[in-house]
Parts: structure tokens; C-alpha cells; sequence
């Protein structure tokens, strides 16, 4: 069965290059800086609706060929001499006969070109760190506005008018 969102796949250690507070904390610890990634992609996914997939090049990482599910996002590690990109292209020859539309997030130029060619969408290491951000400043303001809306969480404030309308006149006539 397809599964019918659009999908986001991520060059990692592109992102992780590319995006500057993760670029430090990759001198301290490339495990932190990988795990700080998936979870704000992994935020991303649950606001966007996308299925987010993160590639990283397996060379950095003992275990090839890993693939597993971090923060509700699928992660792979290349195979033995298999790049992200490699990979990447891979993914999006697989998928894009059962997803609606493929965006791959890599500022590889040569990659960018390539999987165009195949059909898919790109975004760079910038516009996906601007959506990212976008989306986190997005829930944080949601979250604000229910809290502020209503700090009770009653039954009453999530029927519909004409509902409560109905429960009312039956407690009136009892």
C-alpha cells in the first residue's frame, strides 16, 4: 500500500554542515549534532505532514547499511562504499511511484541537478533550516494560543453550539 504524503528526504551531514548551531556542536560531538537534527526533523514531520527520511553517509558511523526509526524518523546509514547521495537517488527511484511529491534537502549542487532530473524537488541546506525554524516558531505560537484560549480543558468548550445547545435544554428541563 502507497503511502500517499509527500516525502522529505535529507542529505544529514549536508544539513549538519550546513546549518550553523549543528556545525559547532559537530566539533564537540557528531552523535549530539546528529541526534539535534532528528529531532527537529522529527518536529517538522508531525507539522508538516511530510515523511521525513535522513541518509547519512555510513563512513562516519560503525554498522553499514543501518536503517532505523529515531523520533519517528527513518534514518539509514549507507551501505559500504555507498554515499548519501548514492542513496538518496536510490530512495527517490523507489519511491516516487508511492509518494505524491519527493523533495530531497541537499546543498550538493551536482545532487541537486540530479535528482531534479528524476522527478524530484530540492531544497537547500538554508530553505529547509527557514522551514524548520518557520514550523518550531509555528507550534510554539499554537501552543501559546490554546494555553492562553483556555486554561480549562472541559468537555463544554469542544462541542459544536448546537450540540451544547441540546445538552443545555436537557439539563434545564430536568
Amino acid at each position: 500500500m502507497a503511502d500517499l504524503r509527500d516525502v522529505l528526504l535529507v542529505d544529514g551531514y549536508n544539513m549538519i554542515g550546513g546549518w550553523s548551531s549543528l556545525s559547532q556542536l559537530s566539533q564537540i560531538s557528531m552523535q549530539e549534532a546528529r541526534d539535534q537534527l532528528l529531532a527537529r526533523l522529527a518536529d517538522y514531520q508531525a507539522f508538516s505532514g511530510r515523511k521525513v527520511i535522513a541518509v547519512f553517509d555510513a563512513y562516519r558511523v560503525p554498522g553499514l547499511g543501518k536503517s532505523f526509526t529515531q523520533s519517528r524518523v527513518q534514518v539509514y546509514f549507507t551501505k559500504e562504499k555507498e554515499t548519501a547521495d548514492e542513496c538518496i537517488e536510490r530512495l527517490v527511484g523507489e519511491m516516487s511511484l508511492r509518494s505524491r511529491q519527493i523533495y530531497v534537502a541537499t546543498s550538493d549542487s551536482i545532487e541537486q541537478h540530479v535528482i531534479f532530473a528524476r522527478g524530484a524537488l530540492r531544497l537547500s541546506a538554508r530553505e529547509l533550516f527557514i522551514e524548520v525554524e518557520n514550523s518550531e516558531k509555528a507550534i510554539k505560537e499554537r501552543i501559546k494560543t490554546d494555553h492562553t484560549k483556555s486554561s480549562r480543558n472541559t468537555l463544554d468548550s469542544k462541542l459544536k453550539p448546537d450540540i451544547r445547545e441540546i445538552f443545555e435544554q436537557w439539563r434545564r428541563n430536568n
